[in-house]
C-alpha cells in the first residue's frame, strides 16, 4: 500500500549536563626575629565549601514522530468521521479505459496513485475504470440499460460531448439530477475549468458532468521554416498570445506577409492558410464573443447566430477565406479529393497555417512526421472576444434509475476520484501528452494550459437534429468559393435553426 506523504514533527534537543568543583581556602601567620609576639592574626573565617552546581533539568524525551496527512478528510456531519460507503464498487465505464494496475513513471503519477489508493482506503469504497462499448453506441447503452431498471452494478457513464440522444435522456428523467445531490459542488475549480456541465443544466437541475481541465482542441499551427523565410519571428506569436495582443488583425498581417508568390510568375506558391473552414468558422464566432445557441436564465435555448458579434465574425473569417485560403483540387464534380487535403498542402509546405485541432500532430495522425518544426497557439481574439476555445470533453452521467443513496455514493466516489492532487493543484494531464506529439516547447507549456483555463462549451451540439441547420446550408457554405453574402446565407438557415431550438425548449 502506498502511504501519504508525511510531516515529520521534531522533539526538543537534549543537551549533556556539566559539573563544576570549587576548592575552599584557609589563612598562616609569619613570626620576624626579637620581635615581641605578634598577637596571633585573626584567622579569617573559614569560607563555607562551595556548592557544587545544580544539574540542569533534564529535557523531556523526544517525542515519537507523529504522521500528518496531506489529505483533507471529508466527514460525514452525523458521525463527524470520514464518510463510509460501505465497501461499494464503482465502475466508470468508458471506450477507452482499462483497470489494468499501472506502475508510476512520473512523481505526479506515483502521488496520484498515492491518493486513490488513500482515498479507497479512508472511505471504504472501490473505483472501476473499464471499456464497455464504443464512442458511437455509450448514449443508446445508458438508455437501454436505464429504461430496463438498471442491475446490481454501480456505474458513472461516459458519454461523448454534445450527443443528441444524451439530451433526450436528460429531459426523459433517465439521467440522475446531480443538483440534488450535497457531494457535489459545481463552483469547485474542477468543474469550472471546462463547464461541461453546464450544456446539460436546465433550471435548477444539472444531468452531466466533467472533472479537470479541458481538453485543447482548435488552435493554430504554423511553420516556422516558412514564417521565418518571409521575415516573420515565429516567437513573435506565442509572445503576442502571452501579453494578449494576439488579435484578428495581427494575425491578417501575417497572413499577407507569409502569402508569396515565389517565383514571380504570378501564382501564389506559398499561401498563407491551409483550414478546415467549419472548424475555423465556429472558432472565429467563439472568439469574438458570439454563439450559435445560447441560454436563458431559466435554461431555454436562444437563437444567437444572427448576434452583432456572431455576424461580425463571420463576415471577417469570409473574408480570410477569400484572401488567404488555399482552395484545394477537386475532383470532377467539384468536390476535394479527401475532406483533409488541406492538412497535406500545410504537411508539404504550400501554407504559413493551418487552424485546425490539436490531436492533427499527435501520434499516428497526419502532421505528427512532419519535417518542418511547427508551432502553436491559441485561435487570435476578435474586437468583441478573448483567446478562447469551445471545449468538447465527454460527459459523466449517473442512471436515473438509482435510489438516493446509490446515486450519491456514485457521485461522491467520482468526485474525490477527480479531485486535483494535493500539491499537483495546477498540473495539466494535456501538457504531457501534447509533448508525445510533433509540438514544440511553447505549445506545451504556454498554449494548452491556456487553453485549458479558458474554454466554453457549443450548446448547439444538444439541440436534436442540429445537423440539418448547422452543416450543409451553414458552416459548408462558408468558404473560399463562397458565391452567397453571409446576409444569404443566413436568410436560409434562420427558420430551421429557430423551429429546431424551440422545439428542444419544448421538450424540456
Amino acid at each position: 500500500m502506498r502511504r501519504p506523504v508525511t510531516k515529520k514533527v521534531l522533539a526538543a534537543f537534549m543537551t549533556a549536563a556539566m559539573t563544576m568543583s570549587l576548592a575552599a581556602c584557609g589563612g598562616t601567620t609569619n613570626e620576624p626575629a626579637a620581635e615581641p609576639a605578634a598577637e596571633p592574626a585573626a584567622e579569617p573565617a573559614a569560607e563555607p565549601a562551595a556548592e557544587p552546581a545544580a544539574e540542569p533539568a533534564a529535557e523531556p524525551a523526544a517525542e515519537p514522530e507523529e504522521e500528518v496527512s496531506q489529505y483533507t478528510v471529508i466527514k460525514d456531519p452525523a458521525t463527524g468521521e470520514a464518510y463510509d460507503l460501505g465497501g461499494i464498487e464503482v465502475t466508470i465505464r468508458d471506450w477507452f479505459s482499462n483497470d489494468d494496475p499501472k506502475e508510476a513513471q512520473t512523481d505526479y503519477e506515483e502521488a496520484l496513485y498515492e491518493y486513490r489508493d488513500w482515498i479507497q482506503e479512508t472511505y471504504n469504497f472501490k473505483v472501476h475504470t473499464v471499456t464497455m462499448g464504443d464512442w458511437g453506441s455509450g448514449a443508446q447503452d445508458f438508455v437501454d440499460y436505464v429504461s430496463a431498471g438498471g442491475d446490481d452494478q454501480n456505474y458513472v457513464w461516459t458519454i461523448h460531448s454534445g450527443d443528441a440522444t444524451l439530451l433526450q435522456a436528460c429531459k426523459s428523467g433517465l439521467c440522475y439530477d446531480l443538483a440534488t445531490l450535497d457531494c457535489l459542488d459545481f463552483s469547485d475549480a474542477k468543474y469550472v475549468a471546462n463547464g461541461c456541465h453546464n450544456i446539460y443544466t436546465f433550471g435548477n437541475s444539472i444531468y452531466g458532468m466533467h472533472a479537470g481541465p479541458a481538453e485543447p482542441r482548435t488552435g493554430v499551427y504554423f511553420n516556422k521554416r516558412l514564417l521565418t523565410e518571409a521575415g516573420i519571428d515565429p516567437d513573435s506569436i506565442y509572445d503576442m498570445q502571452a501579453n494578449d495582443t494576439w488579435t484578428w488583425d495581427a494575425w491578417e498581417e501575417l497572413l499577407a506577409q507569409a502569402q508569396r508568390d515565389t517565383d514571380n510568375d504570378g501564382t501564389i506558391d506559398i499561401w498563407g492558410l491551409c483550414v478546415n473552414e467549419g472548424v475555423a468558422t465556429s472558432a472565429a464566432v467563439f472568439s469574438n464573443g458570439g454563439c450559435y445557441v445560447g441560454q436563458d436564465a431559466d435554461g431555454k435555448y436562444t437563437y444567437e447566430i444572427e448576434s452583432p458579434e456572431t455576424v461580425e465574425a463571420l463576415e471577417w473569417i469570409l473574408h480570410i477565406f477569400q484572401t488567404y485560403d488555399w482552395n484545394g483540387p477537386v475532383d470532377e464534380e467539384g468536390n476535394a479529393a479527401a475532406w483533409d487535403y488541406y492538412q497535406g498542402q500545410f504537411q508539404n509546405g504550400g501554407a504559413a497555417f493551418l487552424v485546425d485541432q490539436q490531436y492533427c500532430a499527435t501520434p499516428g495522425n497526419l502532421l505528427a512526421d512532419m519535417e518542418d518544426e511547427l508551432g502553436f497557439v491559441m485561435f487570435p481574439k476578435g474586437p468583441k472576444g478573448s483567446l478562447i476555445q469551445t471545449a468538447q470533453d465527454n460527459v459523466y452521467v449517473i442512471p436515473g434509475c438509482y435510489d438516493a443513496d446509490k446515486a450519491w455514493k456514485c457521485a461522491f466516489a467520482f468526485d474525490v476520484w477527480n479531485e486535483y492532487v494535493p500539491g499537483y493543484e495546477d498540473y495539466n494531464p494535456f501538457i504531457n501528452t501534447t509533448r508525445t506529439g510533433n509540438f514544440d516547447e511553447r505549445a506545451c507549456t504556454e498554449t494548452v494550459p491556456l487553453m485549458g483555463a479558458n474554454s466554453t462549451v457549443e450548446l448547439q451540439n444538444v439541440i436534436p437534429n442540429n445537423g440539418d441547420f448547422m452543416n450543409g446550408p451553414f458552416l459548408w457554405a462558408i468558404g473560399p468559393d463562397t458565391t452567397q453574402t453571409i446576409s444569404e446565407i443566413l436568410d436560409g438557415v434562420r427558420d430551421i435553426a429557430k423551429q429546431y431550438i424551440d422545439e428542444a425548449n419544448a421538450a424540456q
